[in-house]
């Protein structure tokens, strides 16, 4: 069975990214990380702090992406739970013989570094769950 490692990241869909980063940075007090733009995802995240806990604040670049459609249907907040693996592509075959469904079949680039993958939420209760390989995230000295 894939290492898991603990949770990555938070995921919070948002429709104005720039009015989200002032209000969970200097509004709320967290610490600003990078802001990064995911073309194959149709989406731009920032980064936020809380000590050592991440907070990926997602916003649509167009109607078409994902998260747009997501917005479109639930309205903005908790988008996904991100958890750290060691392997990634291990966790997603991992979970194909064990029968959970899988919105990805094989591992997809991700921002900052990483290598990612998404459980369908019909398979978790409705969270819509990612994998992470890599990143700044969980580390194993914390």
């Amino acid at each position: 069975m894939t290492n898991l490692l603990g949770i990555d990241h938070i995921a919070i869909a948002v429709d104005d990214l720039d009015t989200a980063a002032e209000l969970w940075g200097a509004k709320l007090g967290m610490r600003l990380g990078a802001r990064e733009v995911v073309e194959a995802q149709g989406v731009e995240i920032q980064m936020v702090y809380a000590g050592d806990t991440r907070i990926e604040l997602v916003c649509p670049l167009n109607d078409d992406s994902p998260v747009a459609k997501f917005i479109a249907k639930r309205g903005t907040g908790i988008h996904h739970l991100a958890l750290a693996v060691d392997d990634c592509q291990s966790a997603i075959d991992d979970c194909t013989q064990q029968g959970v469904r899988m919105i990805d079949e094989n591992v997809r680039d991700g921002a900052h570094d990483t290598t990612i993958a998404f459980v369908h939420p019909a398979a978790t209760g409705g969270v819509l769950t990612e994998f992470v390989e890599g990143g700044e995230g969980f580390k194993h000295d914390k």
